[in-house]
């Protein structure tokens, strides 16, 4: 999608006006600017359906994102107070039986332990 979106846009700056007076030249740059449009024009109508698509799952996802941060939103809090720089510390790691592990990274400095007050 991005290289898309950087030819469009490279063929756009191309078919800026010409500094040359050459009414062939002009002729040719304004077929440029209208077959650029064309494109841009098929390119938007190709991508519609898929902007409504998202559109769609984000409206369904919404209320369930703000339910989840209702109900994580005092947990998570809870959790970061007890850390001091969440970069100390390594990914969180699954045990077979369901815990879940976050450790301290070696190079992290000392750990004073104090909780810190949000």
């Amino acid at each position: 999608m991005k290289y898309i979106f950087v030819s469009v846009l490279a063929l756009s700056l191309s078919v800026s006006p010409a500094f040359s007076q050459d009414p062939e030249v002009e002729e040719g740059f304004d077929l440029m600017e209208e077959g650029t449009k064309l494109m841009l024009r098929g390119l938007m109508r190709e991508m519609e359906p898929a902007m409504r698509e998202l559109e769609g799952m984000a409206n369904e996802i919404g209320p369930a994102m703000r339910e989840l941060g209702r109900e994580m939103g005092p947990a998570i809090a809870e959790l970061m107070s007890k850390i001091d720089d969440i970069r100390n510390y390594d990914a969180p790691e699954i045990l077979p039986n369901g815990d879940i592990i976050i450790r301290r990274r070696s190079e992290a400095p000392e750990f004073d332990g104090q909780e810190i007050e949000l």
